[in-house]
């Protein structure tokens, strides 16, 4: 049986540092955008889902 999720990372937006991955299914139609810790801006941005 064929396993319907993969692994994306998610950037920041102001450094470009790719910090978390995720698994999701692929029959989403848009992208995610979520405000997380960046470790080198040292505080919250919001980051988009890179591949």
């Amino acid at each position: 049986m064929a396993n319907n999720r993969y692994t994306t990372t998610l950037a920041c937006t102001s450094c470009k540092e790719k910090n978390y991955t995720f698994a999701h299914g692929k029959k989403k139609q848009y992208k995610l955008e979520i405000k997380k810790f960046c470790e080198k801006c040292g505080k919250q941005t919001p980051h988009k889902e890179t591949k």
